[in-house]
């Protein structure tokens, strides 16, 4: 059974940093591609990051810079370093892992910044 579990959500101030995680179970991590996607009240669910199988990144307009997803194919854990936070980044943060047949998410961690 494929399981997605995230942790590091919080409330923090803006400015301030937080890393999220997500660890992976029940598959083959490395044949993973990974991503980060959020969903605010009220709105839709967005990509915020992905990372490829081979390491390529890419990232939503708003977060980068200040943005970082990686992952460690040894301990089956993608990471989402989110610094210099701003109350619009407020959502629950989900984790997604895709292979060529289907896609797996997490339960969501939630992410309030404060002004």
């Amino acid at each position: 059974q494929v399981q997605l579990v995230e942790s590091g959500g919080g409330l923090v101030h803006t400015g301030e940093s937080l890393r999220l995680s997500c660890a992976a179970s029940g598959i083959i991590f490395s044949n993973l591609d990974m991503g980060w996607y959020r969903q605010a009240p009220g709105k839709q669910r967005e990509l915020v990051a992905v990372i490829s199988r081979g390491g390529d990144t890419n990232y939503a307009d708003s977060v980068k810079g200040r943005f970082t997803i990686s992952r460690d194919n040894a301990k089956n854990t993608v990471y989402l370093q989110m610094n210099s936070l701003k109350p619009e980044d407020t959502a629950v943060y989900y984790c997604n892992a895709r292979n060529i047949w289907r896609q797996y998410w997490g339960q969501g961690t939630q992410v309030t910044v404060s002004p």
